[in-house]
């Protein structure tokens, strides 16, 4: 059955208008029972306006009074040709504005530990570009030296199970057309668990590229081989000897001109 429209707006018009229980409501609106219980708590969809599900032809009233009636009566969504397909989502998800700046390292973890999936899963998972995911991949991002790979379910930008979905349909899609994983990639397939307690990957500056095993120190054999020279009090507090400046000394006649002596 598919949910109407505005799901967790209808079920909190159906807890401040009706007497159905959470279960009811909860199956109606495609929620869990607890995140009704929840808004009728007040802890779940603060703010959120009611939407009444008569007036939008969702549904009836005579549904609501058999629901009333008995709590095992399991709602039925009035056919709405609007609601159809409500469930189906199409083309890029949606990403909210405080979460598109971590887009970018979502796209660089599923680039680098997925690399069966191909750009329009990648954009359906994480609501992005093909053009940037093209770019991160060339690694031509204009940031693309600050970007740390970052687990998108670790984020939020997709569940677990969508990733799991995605990575599925490209194994078999790829085991399909012949092509065989390599030891790589498959190392490369690690649970999110896995993926969030790894250390992050050191980076060098793009500026000092080549110079990895450049060094300005001596090596540690050098410096035990030299030998160390030792300085005491005579040494430093001891002058040269004829190494007085005091040897030449000026004065100055009346008329200010300086005469040696």
């Amino acid at each position: 059955m598919n949910k109407p429209i505005m799901a967790k707006a209808t079920a909190v018009w159906l807890v401040d208008n009706t007497t159905l229980s959470f279960k009811q409501i909860g199956d109606f609106c495609g929620l869990h029972e607890l995140e009704v219980q929840g808004i009728a708590d007040g802890d779940v969809a603060q703010g959120v306006k009611g939407f009444d599900p008569i007036v939008n032809n969702q549904l009836t009233q005579e549904e609501i009074d058999k629901g009333e009636a008995n709590p095992a009566y399991v709602l039925k969504l009035k056919f709405n040709a609007a609601a159809v397909g409500e469930e189906k989502r199409r083309g890029p998800r949606y990403t909210p504005l405080s979460k598109r700046q971590d887009r970018p390292a979502s796209i660089l973890w599923l680039v680098k530990f997925h690399p069966e999936l191909s750009d329009g899963q990648i954009s359906k998972l994480v609501g992005t570009t093909k053009p940037t995911i093209q770019a991160i991949r060339e690694r031509s991002h204009w940031n693309i030296n600050n970007i740390q790979p970052i687990d998108p379910v670790a984020l939020g930008l997709c569940k677990q199970s969508e990733l799991d979905a995605a990575v599925q349909k490209a194994n078999a899609k790829k085991a399909r057309e012949g092509g065989v994983m390599s030891d790589d990639e498959r190392m490369k397939l690690v649970s999110t668990e896995t993926s969030l307690a790894m250390d992050p990957e050191p980076r060098i500056p793009s500026a000092i590229s080549g110079l990895e095993t450049f060094t300005l120190g001596t090596s540690e054999d050098e410096d035990e081989d030299k030998p160390q020279r030792q300085y005491d009090a005579e040494s430093l507090f001891n002058l040269p000897a004829g190494g007085d400046d005091d040897d030449e000394d000026e004065d100055e006649d009346d008329d200010g001109r300086g005469r040696r002596r």
